[in-house]
C-alpha cells in the first residue's frame, strides 16, 4: 500500500508541477529578450558559484565518478554553455531575408519535461534548464531515483537566483517524489509540449513511446583510432585521462582503442606511463562477467576507479593505475567489454592500416553506438577525412579527448550534455541540442511573385455556367496586386518592434 501510495503522490506532484509550469510560461511568453537574458545570466552565475558544491554533493549521492571532474563538467554547463548561448536571438524576429521577403519569428515549446541521468545530475540538470528557460519555456526536471537530491538542490538555488531576475514562480521545477509512474505522468500530461531525455536505453524509448515530440539520445559505443602518423605520446596521455575523467560515466568516453598495428607496442608503453594497468587474462575475463547485467552496464561497477573495481570483484590493480585495458578479439555480445562500459575499463584492438581500423570502429559503433561519436588520434589529413565521411556517428573528434571534445569543452561544437546520435542511432538528430532545438520558428512571409494568370481561371471541372463568365482571355493578370508595403516600410516597422522587445 505504501508503494502505491507513493506512486499515486509522485503522479499528482507531475500533474501540479507541469499545471504551475504552464501558468509561468503563459506569462513568460511576453518577456523581452533583455529580460530573458537578464534571468538566465542570474541562474548560470548562481549554478557557477555552486559548481563545487554540487559536484560533491552529486558523488556523495550516487556513488559514481570524480568530485573534480563534475566541477568541469558544471562549469561547461553553466558558465561555458551561456557564454555560448548568450547573445543567440530568441525572442521576436530572429532573422529577415529581404530577398525572400521572410521574417523568421522564434516560438517557445511551452513545457518541457527533462529526464535527467545518475551519472550527470547536476550538470544536465543546469544545462537543460539554461537552454529551455532561453528560449522561452518552462521545464519540469524528472531526475534518476538515485540522484534526486543532487538535482532537487540544483533547481533550487538556478530558481531563486532566475526569480530575483524577474522569472515567474514555477517556471521551473524538479520532482521530489520520483516514481516510473510519476515519470510518464509528466511525460504524458497535456501540458507537455516536449521531452528531453537523456540516459539509458530503456529509458530513451520510453520517452519517444509517448506520443510527445522528444530528444532522446541513449548511449555510447565510442571508439578512438590511433594512426601510425599520430602524435603518440600526446594520444597515450590524452585517451587514458579521457578514460579516467570522472570515472568513464559520459556517453562520449573512449570505450575501446584500436591501434595501428605499426605503432601498437609503442602506444601501449606511453599509455602505461600515463596510468594505464593491461589486464591478464583471467582479469579480463572477472570484468566481462561482472561489469554487465544483460547487455546493460552493471550499475555496481559504473563510475568506479581500477582500485573499487579490483576490491569490489576480488583482483588486485597497483595504486598508479587510473584505468584498466583489456586486449580483446572480437566485438558483440561473445566478447562483453566490447561493449559501452561506463566505468575505467577500456578495451583494446590493433589493426593493421587505417582501412582495417576502419572496419574495427564500425563494428564497435554498430555495436551499441551507433550516430553517436569517434575519436582520431592522426596527422594525416587525408585519412582523418576518410573518417570523417565513412563512419556512422555524427562527432567525429580528431586530436582531442572524447569526453570534454564532444561536449563542446574542448572543440568549437555547441556546449552540450544531449548529445543527438541521429536517425542511425533513434534520435531525431545528430546534433548537440542547445537551445535551437528549444523552440520552433515561424515564417512571415510577403508576396514576391504575383500568381500566373492561369490560376486565377476557373478549372475544367467548373459548372458550364462558371466557366462562360471567362471565356477567350477575359481574364487577366492581377498587375495591380501589391505586397503593401516597400522593404524600406517593412524594415522600419521590425526595427521598432525590436526595439520594444529589447526594453
Amino acid at each position: 500500500m505504501a508503494d502505491l501510495d507513493n506512486d499515486l503522490l509522485s503522479i499528482q506532484e507531475a500533474r501540479t508541477l507541469a499545471v504551475q509550469a504552464r501558468e509561468a510560461q503563459q506569462k513568460f511568453l511576453h518577456a523581452t529578450q533583455a529580460e530573458v537574458d537578464r534571468i538566465c545570466a542570474a541562474m548560470a552565475q548562481a549554478a557557477y558559484d555552486a559548481s563545487q558544491s554540487l559536484a560533491k554533493m552529486a558523488v556523495d549521492e550516487t556513488g559514481y565518478g570524480v568530485p573534480e571532474h563534475k566541477v568541469l563538467k558544471n562549469v561547461l554547463s553553466s558558465k561555458i554553455l551561456w557564454d555560448a548561448i548568450k547573445d543567440i536571438p530568441t525572442v521576436g524576429v530572429i532573422g529577415h531575408n529581404s530577398q525572400k521577403g521572410t521574417y523568421d519569428i522564434a516560438w517557445p515549446m511551452g513545457v518541457v519535461a527533462a529526464l535527467t541521468p545518475s551519472t550527470n545530475p547536476t550538470s544536465t540538470t543546469m544545462f537543460k534548464t539554461l537552454i529551455a528557460v532561453k528560449a522561452r519555456n518552462a521545464i519540469v526536471i524528472a531526475p534518476h531515483p538515485s540522484a534526486y537530491k543532487c538535482c532537487i538542490e540544483t533547481i533550487r538555488i538556478m530558481a531563486e537566483a532566475g526569480e530575483r531576475a524577474g522569472m515567474p514562480k514555477g517556471l521551473i521545477s524538479c520532482m521530489t517524489r520520483i516514481t516510473l509512474p510519476g515519470t510518464q505522468e509528466l511525460m504524458r500530461h497535456k501540458y507537455t509540449a516536449l521531452i528531453l531525455a537523456t540516459g539509458g536505453s530503456d529509458m530513451v524509448r520510453a520517452a519517444h513511446s509517448v506520443g510527445k515530440p522528444a530528444y532522446g539520445v541513449g548511449p555510447g559505443n565510442v571508439p578512438v583510432y590511433v594512426d601510425r602518423s599520430a602524435d603518440l605520446q600526446r594520444a597515450a596521455k590524452y585517451i587514458v585521462s579521457s578514460k579516467a575523467f570522472d570515472h568513464s560515466v559520459i556517453c562520449a568516453t573512449e570505450q575501446s582503442v584500436v591501434a595501428d598495428r605499426p605503432i601498437a607496442s609503442k602506444l601501449e608503453e606511453l599509455m602505461k606511463a600515463e596510468g594505464a594497468y593491461f589486464a591478464d587474462e583471467a582479469m579480463s575475463k572477472v570484468l566481462a562477467k561482472n561489469l554487465f547485467v544483460g547487455h546493460l552496464p552493471n550499475p555496481k561497477a559504473v563510475g568506479k576507479s581500477p582500485q573499487q573495481l579490483a576490491q569490489m570483484y576480488g583482483f588486485s590493480v597497483p595504486d598508479w593505475a587510473r584505468i584498466i585495458v583489456c586486449k580483446l578479439k572480437g566485438v558483440g555480445p561473445e566478447e562483453p567489454l566490447s561493449g559501452e562500459k561506463l566505468t575505467t575499463v577500456l578495451g583494446w584492438y590493433e589493426a593493421d592500416g587505417w582501412e582495417a581500423g576502419c572496419e574495427r570502429s564500425i563494428e564497435l559503433i554498430q555495436y551499441g553506438g551507433r550516430g553517436h561519436s569517434l575519436v582520431i588520434h592522426a596527422q594525416d589529413q587525408d585519412v582523418i577525412m576518410k573518417f570523417g565521411l565513412e563512419k556512422p556517428v555524427f562527432r567525429i573528434l580528431v586530436n582531442t579527448w572524447g569526453t570534454l571534445g564532444a561536449t563542446g569543452y574542448t572543440t568549437g561544437v555547441m556546449p552540450s550534455m544531449t548529445l543527438g546520435s541521429g536517425g542511425i542511432g533513434g534520435a531525431i538528430t545528430g546534433d548537440n541540442i542547445t537551445v535551437h532545438h528549444l523552440y520552433n520558428v515561424k515564417k512571415l512571409a510577403y508576396e514576391i511573385r504575383v500568381p500566373p494568370p492561369e490560376a486565377f481561371a476557373p478549372g475544367s471541372t467548373d459548372a458550364p455556367a462558371q466557366r462562360s463568365l471567362f471565356t477567350g482571355n477575359a481574364y487577366s493578370s492581377p498587375a495591380s496586386v501589391s505586397s503593401g508595403s516597400t522593404d524600406s516600410q517593412i524594415d522600419e516597422i521590425v526595427r521598432k518592434v525590436l526595439a520594444e522587445l529589447k526594453k
